[in-house]
C-alpha cells in the first residue's frame, strides 16, 4: 500500500562554502501526521526547515511538497512567498510578531497576505477589497477562538505572555490556510502549565483542522508525547527514524542526543 507523503525529501544535501549543514537527507511526512525532528544543536534542525520552505536552496537532492494527493510541489528553487502560497506554513524560533499590533492585527496580517488584497487593492476599496475585507476579519476571529485568545483581540502583542505569543504565532501561520506547518521550537520560553495547553493545541490543529505538523523540538517529554514518528539529525545527517518508543531505545541516538538517561525522556 502507498504511503500518502505530504513532504519527500529525497537525498538532500546543502552546504555553506566547505561547510556541509545537511549531508544526503532522506525523509518523508505523512499526510495528517505529527513528526517531529530532533538533534542537537548544530545538527541541522533549522537548515532542514529553511530548506523545506524555500529559505535556503540545497545544491543536490528533491523537496516534493503534495497539498493534495496526486498533486505535486518542487520545493527547491522557489522563492519562500510561493512555498507559502502553495501550503506550508511555519513559526520560527525567536518571535517574529509586529509587536506594536494587536492580536487581531497581528492574525489579520496573515489572512490579507492569503487573499493577496494588495496594495492598490487596499487603496481603491472597492467592492471586491471589502469583501476580502470581510473575508479576512471573519477568518481572524474564528482564529482567535481557536486558540484561546478571543478575549485578547485588542491586547498589543507585545504584552502577551510566553504562551499566549506562541498561540499567536500559530494561529497567524493558520490564517494562511496550510495544509502543513511547521513550528521551530514552539515550546520555546513556556513554562509547565503553557507547554501542556500548547501541546493540546497543536493536537487540535491537526485533529480539528486537518493540517499535518512537523516540529523541531528540544523538549524531549513534549516531544515524545506528540510526535507519531520522529526522526533523528546529527552533524547533518539522519541517524535514526521511528516510533518514540523506537527512538528512546535507539543506542545511536542516545549516544549523540538523549544521554544515558533516555528512560527520562
Amino acid at each position: 500500500m502507498s504511503i500518502d507523503k505530504i513532504f519527500d525529501v529525497d537525498r538532500v544535501t546543502l552546504r555553506f562554502g566547505g561547510v556541509v549543514s545537511l549531508n544526503d537527507v532522506t525523509l518523508h511526512q505523512q499526510r495528517g501526521e505529527i513528526l517531529a525532528i530532533i538533534g542537537p544543536n548544530g545538527a541541522g534542525k533549522t537548515s532542514l526547515f529553511n530548506s523545506l520552505t524555500g529559505v535556503y536552496q540545497p545544491q543536490e537532492g528533491s523537496v516534493t511538497f503534495c497539498a493534495q494527493p496526486g498533486e505535486s510541489f518542487d520545493v527547491i528553487g522557489k522563492k519562500a512567498h510561493r512555498v507559502a502560497k502553495a501550503g506550508v506554513a511555519r513559526t520560527f524560533q525567536a518571535s517574529r510578531m509586529f509587536s506594536a499590533l494587536t492580536t487581531f492585527e497581528n492574525i489579520k496580517i496573515g489572512a490579507e497576505s492569503h487573499r493577496g488584497i494588495g496594495a492598490v487593492g487596499a487603496m481603491l476599496r472597492g467592492p471586491g477589497t471589502r469583501r476580502d475585507e470581510r473575508k479576512s476579519d471573519g477568518k481572524t476571529i474564528e482564529l482567535l477562538r481557536f486558540v484561546g485568545l478571543e478575549g485578547q483581540a485588542n491586547t498589543i502583542s507585545s504584552s502577551l505572555s510566553y504562551g499566549d505569543r506562541r498561540r499567536l504565532e500559530i494561529a497567524r501561520a493558520l490564517a494562511t490556510e496550510p495544509q502543513v506547518l511547521l513550528l521551530d521550537e514552539p515550546a520555546a520560553g513556556t513554562n509547565p502549565s503553557e507547554k501542556l495547553a500548547l501541546a493540546d493545541l497543536i493536537r487540535k490543529v491537526r485533529d480539528v483542522m486537518g493540517v499535518s505538523i512537523l516540529l523541531i523540538e528540544h523538549d524531549m517529554k513534549l516531544v515524545m508525547s506528540l510526535a507519531e514518528r520522529l526522526y533523528v539529525l546529527n552533524f547533518g545527517s539522519v541517524i535514526a527514524e521511528g516510533t518514540p518508543d523506537e527512538i528512546r531505545a535507539n543506542e545511536a541516538v542516545i549516544s549523540a542526543y538523549l544521554g544515558t538517561t533516555a528512560e527520562d525522556a
